[in-house]
């Protein structure tokens, strides 16, 4: 019996050496299969980028271009949204144009009083025919640059002048809108004395008369069917004597009549209207140095008092959507007075 177990002993190593073999053997395929599969795997994701990598590359020319485009639709919009920030946004506070004390006043003209004391002396006759007349009203709205405060402003119903900023980068197409006009005006940008806001090829005092000479010839070739032009600021140089000397002698070379926007009580205009044996125009009011529907309103209704006192009066308002909303929805304190454009004041030379 001693001698059988040693024998026993020998088969269960071999049996367990065998067993363990084939659990090497199953382990190694059990690896290897292993292995494949993640070779597989990995072979599959980098395929996969590899192909998103092309497809990206394939679409990239027609990204860049829907790109390009939408960068070139902000471009042609962006001045349109700037300008409109500044005009058609109530909540905006900044005023575009210069603000002073002048603004606040009334300018009633020395002519018209003069021209009252005369009509005593005239006779029944002409007294009956002037008394028949509507008093005259001219509303001007200034800074106008966009075809939309064009739209707007016509759609109010009645005359209004549009006086026009010249073209610049930030409004490129002003002139073009003005076209087609009946009757339009160029709001010429003059230095004033303190305005963060200021127009590109603003004059400035100081400036030569061929500098001058040639920004009014610009400006007329801009705006061919366009005979008057009132100042866009202008509160420093409208009280400059050399200034005015030069502008007036320009804009009679080339036809255009000045309209005093008077934003200060310093203006030297009427003395050089007088010397260059032109018409002295000025505004009697500005209608909304405040941008509330009441202030407004009143306003217009001051500029109404004066037409009826004087014969007429001269408006300046912006186009804000509230001014253009006031005077559209104003048109019942209209209505015994006669809306017209600048150029048909009787005194005035026709377009």
């Amino acid at each position: 019996m001693a001698k059988r177990k040693p024998r026993k002993t020998n088969t269960v190593r071999k049996k367990a050496r065998k067993k363990t073999q084939r659990n090497k053997s199953n382990l190694k395929i059990i690896n290897i299969v292993l292995l494949i599969l993640i070779v597989t795997l990995v072979t599959s994701i980098a395929s996969y980028f590899f192909l998103l990598k092309d497809e990206k590359k394939e679409l990239k020319p027609t990204i860049e271009k829907k790109v390009e485009i939408k960068k070139d639709l902000d471009l042609n919009n962006y001045a349109n949204k700037k300008i409109e920030k500044y005009f058609m946004d109530d909540s905006n506070n900044l005023k575009y144009e210069e603000y002073t004390k002048e603004f606040d006043k009334e300018y009633i003209h020395k002519k018209q009083k003069d021209s009252k004391k005369s009509d005593k002396q005239t006779n029944k006759v002409v007294k009956q025919e002037k008394r028949s007349e509507k008093p005259k009203l001219v509303v001007i709205i200034d800074d106008v640059t966009l075809q939309r405060q064009v739209d707007k402003i016509l759609d109010i119903g009645y005359k209004i002048t549009m006086s026009f900023l010249p073209p610049t980068k930030q409004h490129p197409h002003s002139a073009k809108v003005a076209k087609g006009l009946p009757f339009y005006m160029i709001h010429f940008p003059m230095q004033a004395q303190s305005f963060k806001f200021e127009e590109e090829n603003t004059l400035h005092v100081g400036d030569s008369y061929e500098r001058i000479e040639k920004r009014v010839r610009e400006l007329k070739k801009a705006y061919p069917d366009a005979i008057y032009t009132n100042n866009h600021t202008g509160s420093k140089f409208t009280s400059d004597e050399k200034s005015m000397d030069y502008l007036f002698k320009a804009l009679k070379k080339y036809n255009l009549i000045f309209v005093d926007s008077r934003t200060t009580s310093k203006t030297v205009a009427k003395k050089y209207a007088k010397k260059y044996e032109m018409p002295y125009i000025a505004r009697n009011i500005f209608i909304d140095n405040k941008k509330d529907f009441n202030y407004i309103q009143t306003q217009l209704k001051k500029a109404i008092k004066i037409s009826k006192k004087s014969g007429y009066s001269i408006a300046i308002g912006h186009p804000y959507s509230i001014t253009l909303k006031v005077l559209k929805e104003s048109k019942h304190l209209l209505k015994d007075l006669e809306l017209i454009y600048l150029s048909e004041l009787p005194f005035l030379p026709k377009p």
